[in-house]
């Protein structure tokens, strides 16, 4: 599948990561506080880290988990020291090289607080970074996720540039890598004008101020909920407006399969994938899906076709010299960091046996 998936013939691999002197220096600079002690790796993690493409990045949503106690953090700590100190460790980790930032969704963030997490990472860690539901959400909600009215700034430009995109920039510099606009669920009202909703996203788009400049490895991908946006025209409407599409392997979409039709057709291009949460819960299971497999410290619901399949369009695409980043969370197996390593394997593999 790899070989014909963007029907192209692969340019060279990119050479295996080592760590350099600098970013030793950087290590040590940055090593971690208050506790949170990144653990001893084992030698196939560091190994699968050497081997996995350079112009991949691997990730997770987040880094406050507790019961990452013994992957990623050596001894019992807090989730408030996780919180204040936890990202140093995460970045230890030789597999996890970009984080979603996501609780910039539930509130703006400012460029100083974007300043203080690029402080905390080596200097070729990128962070994906979604935008606030202020933005990107038709809806008004109330504290219990209830719709209350429509939003009259949604997909507004100067919110989109104020709230967002320029604190991103001046805080994170080079170590910006993927915004990320992720589209909650539209109401009926909405789902019908799709052609203006396009147009929103258009001209939001058109007024981001220049990504690369700052930060060359930039990218704009825009995440959907609704299955409506899986179309032809949708994949011609990215292309035109210059954004990606960000792969969302969510149970309110289609499977994987189904949705690289719109990848196709951006190719050449990046990739930026989410995967957020297992099928087995369903398009309204998040909560049953916390409570299942926390403290998420393993896998409960091992998904080989989804991690087979992302693998193999992983490693298409980063043998073409594009970008790829991609996070996954606590919610899509039972535990992120584990199912990191497995897709990792899986990479890897890909590249060892052509059609793995």
């Amino acid at each position: 599948m790899q070989d014909d998936l963007f029907q192209q013939d692969p340019t060279e691999p990119g050479a295996p990561k080592d760590s350099t002197p600098q970013q030793k220096t950087e290590r040590a600079a940055r090593r971690p506080m208050a506790g949170v002690r990144p653990v001893a790796h084992p030698l196939e993690v560091q190994q699968l880290g050497a081997a996995l493409p350079e112009n991949l990045r691997l990730g997770t949503s987040s880094w406050t988990y507790t019961g990452w106690s013994g992957l990623l953090w050596d001894g019992d700590v807090s989730e408030s020291a996780l919180s204040k100190h936890g990202l140093s460790a995460y970045t230890e980790h030789p597999l996890l090289r970009t984080v979603s930032l996501d609780r910039a969704f539930y509130r703006p963030l400012s460029a100083a607080q974007y300043a203080r997490y690029a402080a905390q990472v080596p200097s070729d860690f990128r962070f994906m970074v979604k935008a606030p539901s202020l933005v990107t959400d038709a809806l008004v909600r109330g504290e219990d996720g209830k719709a209350m009215q429509l939003n009259p700034v949604f997909l507004d430009p100067t919110l989109a540039v104020q709230e967002f995109a320029r604190p991103a920039l001046d805080g994170l510099g080079t170590k910006l890598g993927v915004l990320v606009f992720q589209l909650s669920p539209l109401p009926p009202s909405w789902l019908y004008r799709l052609p203006e909703v396009f147009q929103r996203l258009t001209d939001m788009i058109r007024a981001l101020p220049d990504l690369r400049a700052t930060a060359p490895d930039a990218l704009v991908a825009v995440e959907v909920r609704d299955p409506e946006f899986i179309t032809p025209a949708f994949g011609e409407w990215l292309k035109r407006a210059g954004a990606t599409y960000c792969l969302s392997l969510h149970p309110k979409l289609p499977p994987i399969d189904r949705q690289l039709p719109l990848l196709r057709m951006l190719w050449p291009g990046p990739l930026v994938c989410r995967w957020h949460t297992h099928r087995r819960h369903g398009p309204y299971g998040y909560a049953e899906a916390e409570k299942h497999y926390a403290p998420f410290s393993a896998i409960l619901d091992d998904d080989p076709a989804t991690r087979g399949a992302l693998a193999k369009v992983v490693w298409a695409t980063t043998q073409h010299g594009q970008q790829a980043y991609v996070t996954i969370s606590n919610n899509a197996e039972g535990c992120a960091p584990l199912s990191i390593q497995a897709l990792a394997r899986r990479i890897v593999a890909s590249g060892l046996t052509p059609g793995a």
